[in-house]
């Protein structure tokens, strides 16, 4: 069942159990991804990911939509119009002080779900800071984290398709195909496979990164092929990605809140 944190009324929050009721709160980014995806795009993903994932909820398990984080850290985007950011500090101080509020309302768990590949850092830094001081249960993830339909997207795509490529246009195409210029879309060949091929252990990305600004994997700021995106792919890549997102929100609501061990 789909409810959402702004929907309640104070006196709601006192009937909420904090054992199991969640709050999830989508993170996303307001930055460049070339010239065929609004720069809304993580915005986007993010709230319909957790949208969809609730509407799958198991009726015995309570969780709240609360407000996307529509602008986060983009920093490695500035070089493109349309680019919003926050600094890291600034992003680690209001995800921390918006979670402050869902302690204040008497709550006690909390799933971020992230759509920008350059802030999971910072929801880490968040939860842990969060568990710290606050002794609350929150719990960090992305989308991308619960993979994709088997051989659906060629591996090499995967792997460096990373900005505005075949899986996020198509996610895009499917969601809201009113704001995607496919007439715009090309093959991006970015600087990753280049480097990938000639060092054995030197990536731009990965657990091994270099620290990047996104015209250095392209000049227009994209990695991967986004003329092979369709609303077919994005459809199978949203309902798969939901479906593992839902089971992640009722394992969060069974996980007991007697793991925040204190001493």
């Amino acid at each position: 069942m789909l409810r959402y944190w702004q929907d309640l009324t104070t006196d709601d929050f006192e009937d909420l159990d904090p054992a199991i009721t969640v709050a999830v709160m989508p993170l996303g980014a307001i930055e460049q991804h070339g010239p065929h995806l609004p720069v809304s795009t993580d915005a986007v993903i993010a709230e319909e990911m957790a949208k969809r994932a609730l509407t799958q909820l198991p009726a015995d398990v309570p969780a709240l939509l609360m407000p996307t984080q529509a602008i986060g850290k983009s920093n490695e985007h500035l070089a493109f119009a349309g680019t919003l950011t926050l600094s890291a500090k600034t992003l680690i101080d209001v995800w921390y002080e918006v979670a402050e509020g869902v302690k204040r309302a008497g709550l006690a768990k909390i799933l971020f779900i992230n759509a920008h590949g350059g802030q999971p850092q910072i929801m880490e830094i968040v939860a842990r800071e969060l568990r710290v001081k606050q002794e609350i249960l929150v719990v960090s993830s992305s989308w991308w984290h619960m993979g994709l339909p088997e051989g659906l997207v060629d591996a090499e795509e995967v792997r460096h398709g990373i900005h505005g490529g075949t899986i996020e246009t198509s996610i895009m195409c499917h969601l809201r195909p009113d704001l995607v210029k496919m007439d715009k879309a090309a093959n991006f060949v970015s600087i990753l496979p280049e480097t990938e091929a000639a060092n054995e252990r030197l990536r731009y990305v990965g657990g091994v990164g270099i620290g990047w600004q996104a015209q250095d994997l392209h000049p227009l700021g994209v990695a991967g092929d986004a003329s092979k995106a369709t609303p077919e792919i994005g459809r199978a890549v949203v309902e798969h990605v939901t479906a593992g997102l839902a089971r992640l929100i009722t394992e969060v609501s069974l996980h007991p809140l007697s793991s925040l061990v204190s001493r």
